[in-house]
């Protein structure tokens, strides 16, 4: 991409995803799922169960957080042109336009999909095959909140990269399916700790009072799902290939397909 060819990285060495951004908890985790003869019942003992099948848990270092949100900044202040994610958030940044494809392809598959396997299987959590990812900012005079929403994915992990705001709670209701309930529960992010959840579970995020919030973004998607039926309009859609990892996720040659995000 341009872009990424154009940009000039702070930290060119955390472009390839290494262990040591990881947190140890978090590897420990993945270790136990990738044990053929763990169930869901036992990794969730090692995770923060929120119900509703939305978990918890550490997923990068604070020192990784550090050097990663400080690429983001180094980025947002430069010249480049920066195509925004999503028309939720108006000031986001796309990382694969960044450069990141490889480094979320890897996190994708190597550690985030035995967990999602043994978590939502029947969502695709075991045939997750692309992705979108993005970061979301919200600051004062720009985007402070976001509304109540799904998300254009079968699985969405939600990682926290900084501490230094206040207010912005997470807070969740039912499946978009789900007409029957209105419950809603509210999270409070903590730094460097991933939320995981199905990307049809409503949520939206509640306004900051100070500072500015960061959030890695990573909606995880299975073509072998929506192949299906298009999560977005609830048809039958025109595929398109699948490419480099990262796309709407649908995976045969065609023209054209539902692109809402």
């Amino acid at each position: 991409m341009q872009v990424a060819k154009d940009y000039k990285p702070l930290h060119p060495e955390i472009f390839t995803l290494q262990p040591s951004f990881l947190d140890a908890k978090f590897h420990e985790i993945v270790q136990l799922a990738q044990d053929p003869e763990q169930t869901s019942e036992d990794i969730i003992k090692y995770m923060k169960n929120h119900q509703n099948r939305i978990f918890s848990f550490p997923v990068f270092t604070t020192e990784f957080c550090k050097l990663f949100l400080e690429e983001i900044v180094n980025f947002e202040e430069s010249p480049l042109p920066k195509g925004r994610p999503n028309t939720m958030n108006q000031y986001g940044i796309s990382l694969e336009e960044l450069g990141f494809d490889r480094f979320i392809s890897s996190l994708r598959s190597t550690y985030l999909t035995p967990l999602t396997t043994l978590l939502f299987p029947d969502w695709g959590g075991d045939s997750l095959d692309s992705h979108k990812s993005f970061i979301v900012t919200y600051k004062e005079g720009k985007d402070v909140d976001l509304t109540y929403h799904f998300d254009n994915a079968e699985i969405t992990l939600n990682v926290s990269l900084n501490e230094d705001y206040s207010d912005g709670e997470l807070y969740f209701g039912p499946m978009r399916t789900d007409a029957s309930s209105t419950v809603r529960s509210g999270y409070s992010h903590l730094l460097g700790r991933g939320l995981l959840h199905r990307g049809q579970q409503r949520h939206g995020a509640l306004p900051i009072s100070e500072g500015v919030r960061y959030n890695l973004i990573i909606w995880m998607r299975s073509s072998q799902i929506r192949n299906e039926l298009c999560p977005m309009c609830d048809e039958k859609p025109t595929l398109v290939p699948v490419k480099n990892g990262y796309g709407d996720g649908f995976s045969m040659n065609t023209v054209d397909v539902c692109s809402t995000v």
